[in-house]
């Protein structure tokens, strides 16, 4: 079912077991934040995600009774439709409906062509749904949005949060989050100020140039195609830091859980492929080396403010050359 049957039908009771999928990240997290709010379970659900996916601790939870009188709720969050058995799912889906305080919620992060034969395990309505999300219209957005900068006494107006979504491709989910960075200002934020604190996600030529350069392979074809397409050396540099910062994030949390979790970690779920190679570089790279980049691109961006447009080509190749050294 679309979010709009979903609502109509949550408005009378909540289904018990749930299957959130599809295009849009801020839907699937809202759902899963009403669920939490509603049912008040934020101290008894248990979350299992892609890499810890354990049968007997989900059916063990769904077998015994809340430790506080309340409810048990199972959060499984997956991207492989293969990780999970359909059996598996069919007794955890009997073991919620049997229990009036279980309650289960699948979300899935992969194709939706993959889940057909998922979806009609919980396609029992009222008790089960299934729930396919779709991007908002962008009207949408700017008022979710509006609304958001308005619960954090953010000032925007609607041309800067047009830029904002914009920058993100329509990722609300993701353009929220940024949208804290302006709790900063007393005063009006403006379409300038979204161009200098957010860094796009769309570039995928400068993700490549990225990649490339931290794999310590021969940037000078991919710059020099970048700078020809007129992509400046100021947004190649900003790209970058938001880079550097990126594996930070992703280096403390896999030190910290073990496992990686790129919605948590970003704020959005980029492509698989991605996700593994910035994991990967998190891993090989030392934590002291990408503190030194972090310098080095904080030193470079004063200097390359100060250069003239004749230099900054020389400049931005040499900044990002020298960053391999420390690879």
């Amino acid at each position: 079912m679309y979010e709009k049957e979903f609502l109509q039908i949550a408005e009378q009771a909540l289904p018990k077991a749930l299957l959130l999928y599809g295009e849009n990240e801020y839907g699937i997290e809202k759902t899963l934040q009403r669920y939490i709010t509603t049912l008040d379970a934020k101290d008894d659900m248990l979350k299992l995600y892609f890499e810890d996916w354990d049968f007997e601790q989900a059916k063990n939870y769904l077998s015994q009774g809340s430790l506080f009188g309340g409810v048990n709720l199972l959060i499984i969050r997956n991207d492989k439709v293969k990780n999970i058995k359909k059996q598996e799912l069919e007794f955890l889906i009997e073991t919620t409906m049997k229990n009036e305080n279980n309650y289960l919620i699948y979300v899935y992060y992969g194709d939706v062509k993959n889940i057909k034969e998922t979806t009609r395990l919980f396609n029992k309505k009222p008790k089960s749904a299934e729930v396919r999300f779709f991007p908002y219209f962008p009207k949408d957005n700017i008022a979710y949005l509006e609304k958001e900068a308005k619960e954090l006494g953010v000032d925007i107006d609607h041309h800067a949060l047009t830029r904002l979504i914009d920058t993100l491709e329509d990722n609300l989910a993701l353009a929220l989050n940024e949208l804290k960075k302006f709790t900063i200002f007393e005063r009006k934020v403006g379409a300038q100020d979204v161009d200098d604190l957010v860094y796009s996600t769309s570039p995928l030529s400068i993700e490549q140039l990225l990649l490339e350069l931290f794999n310590k392979s021969d940037i000078t074809l991919t710059l020099q195609k970048l700078l020809e397409l007129g992509e400046d050396e100021i947004n190649i540099l900003r790209s970058t830091q938001a880079f550097v910062y990126q594996l930070f994030l992703f280096q403390a949390y896999i030190k910290l859980n073990g496992y990686i979790n790129a919605n948590e970690i970003l704020g959005y779920n980029p492509p698989k492929n991605i996700v593994d190679q910035k994991a990967n570089l998190a891993n090989r790279i030392k934590s002291q080396s990408i503190l030194k980049i972090a310098q080095h691109l904080l030193n470079a961006e004063l200097q390359l403010s100060k250069a003239k447009t004749q230099q900054k080509e020389a400049l931005i190749y040499t900044t990002l050359s020298s960053i391999q050294t420390w690879l």
